[in-house]
């Protein structure tokens, strides 16, 4: 029912809202959202080498992980019973180019991650990122030509990158790019290689944001970005064309889809939600995390309790599922209730 039609049942002083908000079971027993544990995925970032952990100076409490510290993180994580993580590399100069051909090599840093975490943790899932901005010398998320970033070359690059994610066993492939029609090529390619079962989720709104810079700083990226990426993300003024944007993905065979960044496009959340009623992810991207962390830092809020009010949010919105790096704060607060 929309707010314009609502009609309060009864009035005061019969009724008093507050005597439902009196005690702690009171408020558990009426809740209309829940967060749980079931709800999270934690992105990760995997660097070469043996351990080591490179804490991201804009993004407190995150780290970059080598394999086998990676391993031993997420097995605590899904210890504390999150399902999935969501995989990033972090790949140095020499393994960037204008052809972004170390994105589909089977032996490159992320299908070794894959392959270790599979064979460690095999009950956590493993999201994996599809794009090339970690691998292009220019910092973009496809091939550029002339200064433009090109579609349809890109578009096959991706493909390959997927196909070389599920050989080494990644669980979903999550094409973050913004190229039109990727993810019917990806579908297609997996498909065709025995990789039916292979997840496809698509971040099929993803905004051209302000809070992607310290996400740009840990994955090695921000430093090589030449110009901005505009004229593949979407538009922060536009609702209507998410609709458009997850529709097509959704035809083109995407099993779930996400919005990003999350917290200033709630609205967009709902809509998608509500008009396609397929499973609905959000990230919680890496400005909305410093933000918070920044601020408790800096004693202006309780960072446990704002992050669980955030989380829930989302949950508020519709989300199915949110990505975000406080994904192991949030788990262990829930567990101690």
């Amino acid at each position: 029912m929309s707010a314009s039609h609502f009609r309060s049942p009864a009035s005061f002083p019969r009724t008093r809202l507050r005597r439902n908000r009196a005690d702690a079971w009171t408020r558990r027993l009426v809740a209309e959202n829940r967060l749980t544990v079931d709800d999270l995925i934690w992105p990760v970032f995997v660097i070469e080498g043996q351990n080591q952990r490179v804490p991201v100076a804009s993004m407190p409490g995150v780290e970059r992980l080598t394999i086998d510290l990676l391993t031993e993180a997420v097995a605590a994580a899904g210890d504390l019973g999150i399902p999935c993580v969501a995989l990033f590399p972090v790949v140095g100069a020499e393994g960037k180019s204008e052809d972004a051909a170390e994105a589909y090599r089977p032996d490159n840093l992320m299908n070794r991650a894959i392959r270790a975490l599979k064979a460690a943790v095999p009950h956590v899932g493993i999201l994996g990122d599809v794009a090339l901005d970690p691998y292009t010398s220019h910092g973009h998320d496809g091939l550029m030509r002339d200064g433009y970033i090109q579609n349809d070359e890109t578009v096959e690059v991706l493909a390959r990158q997927a196909l070389s994610q599920a050989d080494a066993g990644v669980d979903i492939v999550a094409p973050s790019d913004m190229m039109d029609g990727r993810i019917g090529l990806i579908r297609d390619r997996l498909d065709s290689h025995g990789h039916e079962l292979v997840r496809l989720c698509s971040y099929a709104a993803k905004y051209a944001s302000a809070f992607y810079g310290p996400f740009r700083d840990a994955v090695n990226s921000g430093g090589f970005l030449k110009g901005d990426k505009k004229t593949y993300q979407m538009n922060p003024a536009n609702t209507d064309e998410a609709l458009h944007e997850v529709a097509l993905d959704l035809q083109e065979g995407a099993d779930m889809v996400m919005v990003k960044p999350g917290l200033p496009y709630l609205d967009i959340i709902r809509r998608v939600k509500d008009t396609f009623a397929v499973p609905t992810f959000a990230y919680h991207v890496s400005g909305e995390y410093a933000m918070l962390r920044a601020a408790a830092q800096n004693g202006w809020l309780d960072y446990d309790s704002a992050l669980l009010e955030t989380l829930t949010g989302f949950k508020r919105a519709g989300c199915d599922a949110i990505l975000t790096y406080g994904a192991v704060d949030a788990a262990r607060r829930l567990r101690e209730g």
